[in-house]
């Protein structure tokens, strides 16, 4: 089971580039924010949500972050986009060549469509603690509850299994560098889409998403957390977490795909064999499920968590080796013109 292996030092960071299903840590939101709530002066700021009506001027002004792929085969395009699961609220809109990505594309296929009322659901019920589930140790439990209060967490938190306690806190672990779950890539596409009048469909189960993260054994659990607490507690978590958000919105695919080389994470068999369970092993399946969507006749837009992206595991390679034609997407220079036609 993978617990076994995450308990020893997966970097917390990752999960904001591997598992979307922790951007239901904050709720999403394109409305105008209500009145801020009463908060301690040391707190993260409050995310401050997109005013619809000034989203067509901020898409004129967006910028292009991430990392894009055109993909063809059977003469359609379809494209791969890797995303963030928490960023910076400069970066939440798609800059003109990720745009007319979109638009020239039939249906937004993501890991999981979390704007989907079926699947919130869904995700929100398997999050939950399961009735009688055995507590976390009194020692852990104070951590954990410590780390909730650092974080100024709603309290809504402490009613998820604690392993996705830790996760989420983990990837709201750079809100005071203005990295945060509520900025996610995911969710501004799958609202982008609707908008275009686009079908959003998801690549995975909620099932296989909790699952990566969860168990119930509590000793994996209470190990789980044990090492999650300790990436807390300390810098770790928030300084992986700033450098792969960076990376991702610099574009910078050679650093991502040597994360294993820096991230003190990867160091025994069991370590890698964790990462591989997170990221590597599901990457078949997304790649089988977004050519079969192609090969039916679909056009594509594919936007997965950038790490999934990388390497000779990574989708791009795999839909190589499966016969499609794979070029990465530069991005013309900044301040050229938006595009409304397909990038080439």
């Amino acid at each position: 089971m993978m617990l076994r292996a995450l308990r020893r030092r997966i970097a917390a960071g990752l999960w904001a580039l591997a598992v979307p299903a922790l951007a239901l840590a904050q709720a999403p939101s394109v409305a105008p924010a209500p009145a801020a709530a009463t908060q301690r002066a040391d707190c993260p700021p409050l995310p401050q949500p997109l005013d619809p009506a000034a989203i067509p001027q901020a898409l004129r002004a967006a910028r292009d972050h991430g990392l894009l792929w055109r993909v063809e085969q059977g003469g359609r395009t379809s494209w791969l986009y890797g995303t963030v699961h928490a960023a910076k609220r400069d970066w939440m809109l798609p800059g003109p060549t990720v745009l007319a990505a979109v638009r020239a594309s039939d249906r937004v296929a993501l890991e999981l469509d979390l704007l989907d009322p079926a699947v919130a659901r869904a995700l929100q019920a398997a999050m939950r603690a399961p009735a009688g589930m055995p507590p976390l140790p009194p020692a852990l439990a104070r951590r954990l509850a410590a780390q909730r209060e650092a974080a100024c967490a709603d309290p809504s938190l402490a009613e998820l299994r604690p392993e996705l306690q830790v996760a989420s806190l983990a990837v709201m672990a750079a809100r005071r560098d203005g990295i945060d779950p509520a900025y996610g890539i995911d969710l501004v596409l799958s609202g982008l889409a609707r908008g275009l009048g686009k079908p959003v469909v998801s690549l995975e189960s909620v099932e296989l998403q909790v699952g990566v993260l969860a168990s119930n054994d509590p000793q994996e659990t209470a190990a789980a957390v044990a090492t999650g607490l300790e990436q807390l507690e300390g810098p770790a978590a928030r300084d992986t977490l700033t450098t792969l958000a960076t990376a991702w919105a610099d574009g910078r695919a050679q650093l991502l795909e040597s994360y294993g080389q820096w991230c003190d994470c990867m160091r025994t068999p069991e370590e890698r064999k964790a990462f591989d369970q997170l990221v590597a092993d599901r990457n078949p399946g997304l790649a089988r499920s977004i050519a079969a969507s192609h090969r039916a006749g679909q056009s594509v837009f594919a936007a997965v968590g950038a790490l999934h992206m990388v390497g000779s595991r990574g989708l791009p390679a795999l839909l190589a080796r499966d016969g499609f034609r794979v070029e990465r997407v530069q991005w013309p220079a900044q301040g050229a013109a938006a595009a409304d036609t397909p990038p080439r």
